[in-house]
């Protein structure tokens, strides 16, 4: 409730429109007395050990895109809750009929507090859960339950003086032990912001345009990281290494057959661009080899918008701004 008060959700106002159910599940489920917790890791099979070295020198070429990790695969929402169910079925086969409803990152459920409650890991300072056997690198599902089963302990905190997330985050969105500023998180500006993303911030993402992997690629823990058991969050081909001019190309029926089934398509094709609007301003400030392809496209675009109605002008802004970051052309060569 203090941080809904210190508006550190921004635009997120589904965070703070169901008041307390989030902290009282019997609330938002009637008859609910336990909850399952439960983890599904995501890194794919094919990431190789030392990824985070990877990631890292993926965000230092800046005419490359980078898209979260979590996402370059099959919407986990789909996956997970499907899972949960048969476990929830699984369940009533061994005990008969119960009362229960599956959740996962998709409605009024403090998740990370359940799951270290639970005992599947502790909050590190970043506020994901963490796990000595599987670092951060899972999403988390619940399943609430009118059974009464034993309860399992805790997990004790694991991250001593350690605070490499915090000094991570590029925008310095975690500004306390556990506390995000979620108005300052890359993760909330190219995903849940709808608007023009502030302007202070854009050459702060770098080429990120798609959610942020950085808190999590700084944290020791995560050298434990475990990899997906299925096959749906293996790299999608479109999304393993892109470049920006390459992802910019996409017209909107593109964007959707390309991103269907993916955690990306919500959204939306306006949204896609602008993040990528702003990855190649920055690669343009930057002043990379690809600069004259880069500009050549936001050019091309700003002389011939797509037809896109009332988010043009949002995407047009971000254009605009993209070209006035320009950098310094490289002297030429004497002949």
């Amino acid at each position: 409730m203090d941080w809904l008060a210190r508006g550190f959700h921004g635009e997120m106002h589904y965070m703070a429109s169901h008041g307390l159910k989030r902290a009282r599940p019997a609330e938002l489920v009637p008859g609910t007395v336990r909850v399952i917790t439960a983890r599904m890791d995501y890194l794919p099979a094919s990431v190789p050990e030392g990824w985070q070295a990877i990631e890292w020198a993926r965000l230092k070429q800046p005419a490359q895109a980078t898209v979260s990790a979590y996402a370059r695969g099959r919407d986990y929402h789909k996956v997970l809750r499907n899972r949960l169910q048969k476990l929830a079925d699984r369940i009533a086969e061994a005990v008969g009929p119960f009362g229960h409803r599956v959740f996962t990152d998709s409605a009024p459920v403090l998740e990370v507090e359940l799951a270290s409650r639970s005992g599947l890991g502790w909050r590190g300072k970043h506020t994901l859960l963490l796990s000595r056997e599987g670092g951060s690198t899972f999403f988390l599902g619940e399943i609430y339950v009118d059974l009464a089963l034993p309860l399992t302990e805790p997990e004790t905190a694991h991250c001593g003086s350690c605070s490499a997330c915090i000094t991570a985050c590029p925008t310095q969105a975690i500004v306390g032990e556990r506390l995000v500023d979620a108005r300052r998180c890359i993760s909330y500006l190219t995903i849940e912001h709808a608007g023009p993303i502030p302007l202070a911030l854009r050459p702060l993402m770098g080429n990120r345009i798609y959610g942020c992997d950085d808190c999590q690629l700084a944290c020791p823990w995560n050298k434990f990281a475990q990899r997906a058991r299925v096959a749906d969050f293996d790299v999608r081909p479109a999304l393993d290494g892109p470049s920006l001019v390459q992802l910019w190309q996409w017209d909107e029926p593109t964007f959707l057959r390309l991103t269907e089934g993916s955690p990306i398509r919500r959204i939306g094709w306006a949204r896609w661009q602008r993040n990528i609007a702003v990855a190649m301003g920055n690669a343009l400030a930057a002043g990379v080899d690809a600069s004259p392809a880069l500009r050549e496209a936001l050019q091309r675009w700003q002389a011939a918008p797509p037809e896109m109605g009332a988010d043009l002008p949002l995407v047009a802004e971000h254009v605009a701004w993209a070209l006035a970051q320009d950098g310094p052309r490289a002297p030429l060569s004497p002949r």
